[in-house]
């Protein structure tokens, strides 16, 4: 595969760092957790008026029609400026119910959120975790109903509509929410680093039938879902690494500057290789996505990445940056938050590497013969 990036996605991964960057300095980020908004609104419209809440869409129905890579790079210049927007959730529910969603139903929701109308959100939190999903769907006149409750789903008192995951005959699959109904309540609350979350509460909601995706998107969204969360942790990595770096190379201890210590230097060389590794295991799934190849194992391989990435690289930078590091008047407590979250967000880096074990107990198909069958390969 070629790890360089053409010259159309270096200008997308520019205009993102630029708008990002401009918008979400230190000073910014600490009054808008002073606001107690749910998301930096004032930004998220810039976002829509750049269209990058819409590379994901297919021009017919208002999109740029780019692939997986752009949007990783646009995620990870979001990252790097810890962007309160609700980019990666509203872009793919977008996307999954475009490229999977079928009626009049469907078609509404998608022409308001890719016309950044109004927001969109996903939940897929309790089909990565190792429990059962709390809301369940069952047959009715005309469609469906739904019950229970789809837990922390971020944004979602906030927006229009959700694809969520119900149980249907004991597997997870998407159904399209809107929100808007009145038998939909919300329980609103806060996840680790500050973004608004809610349970979503459904009280015998009918759905119509094309509400139900097919079982073909919740592999498409899944993959997809891993690449974005694992690309925002990336530019978290990369901004920790690169604050950790400029920190240690200004503050002295000992009469020496504590970048000369051993122990210094072999934590930051161990944060940049857990780093790079993310970042060659994230490039290979987005590859894979946007040319059509499988890419189940390399999902759950970069969802594990991003956990242990997230949680290694954050121990180390909050580590080196000593007391300064817990205090909340200090910039860097911000990627830890995130750093944390992110990793929460993909299910856990144990219950990602479980579902990897039962992937390759099932499909012998790894090494030489790679994407081969056994024809081919022998």
């Amino acid at each position: 595969m070629d790890f360089n990036i053409d010259e159309d996605q270096a200008a997308i991964a520019d205009m993102a760092s630029r708008l990002f960057s401009e918008q979400c300095d230190d000073t910014r980020l600490a009054a808008f957790d002073r606001s107690g908004e749910p998301y930096d609104a004032d930004l998220w419209r810039k976002v829509v008026e750049t269209g990058l809440h819409a590379l994901l869409l297919d021009a017919d129905v208002g999109g740029s029609g780019l692939g997986m890579t752009e949007l990783m790079l646009v995620l990870q210049a979001q990252g790097r400026a810890l962007a309160p927007v609700p980019l990666w959730r509203h872009q793919l529910a977008t996307a999954a119910l475009a490229a999977h969603g079928q009626g009049e139903f469907n078609a509404r929701l998608v022409a308001g959120a890719a016309a950044g109308e109004f927001l969109a959100t996903l939940s897929m939190e309790g089909a990565w975790q190792s429990r059962d999903l709390l809301l369940r769907a069952t047959p009715c006149a005309g469609g469906w109903q739904l019950d229970g409750t789809a837990q922390a789903v971020p944004l979602a008192a906030q927006s229009r509509w959700a694809l969520l995951a119900a149980t249907v005959d004991g597997r997870a699959r998407l159904f399209a929410v809107d929100l808007a109904n009145p038998a939909v309540g919300f329980v609103e609350g806060h996840h680790t680093h500050g973004e608004s979350v809610a349970d979503i509460v459904c009280t015998r909601l009918a759905l119509p039938v094309e509400a139900l995706l097919p079982v073909v998107a919740w592999p498409w969204l899944e993959q997809r879902a891993c690449a974005a969360v694992a690309a925002l942790q990336l530019g978290v990595s990369e901004e920790q690494l690169r604050r950790t770096a400029e920190y240690v190379g200004e503050r002295r201890q000992f009469d020496r500057v504590i970048a000369t210590f051993q122990a210094a230097q072999m934590q930051m060389a161990d944060g940049y290789i857990h780093r790079e590794t993310l970042r060659s295991s994230l490039m290979q799934l987005c590859y894979r996505i946007d040319v059509g190849l499988d890419a189940a194992p390399q999902a759950l391989a970069t969802k594990f990445l991003a956990s242990e990435v997230g949680h290694r690289v954050g121990h180390m930078a909050q580590h080196l940056h000593g007391g300064i590091g817990v205090d909340t008047t200090y910039p860097i407590h911000r990627y830890q938050l995130w750093s944390r979250a992110l990793g929460l967000a993909a299910g856990g880096a144990n219950s990602a590497l479980a579902r990897l074990g039962d992937w390759l107990a099932d499909n012998d198909c790894l090494g030489w013969k790679y994407d081969l069958d056994e024809p081919a390969a022998a």
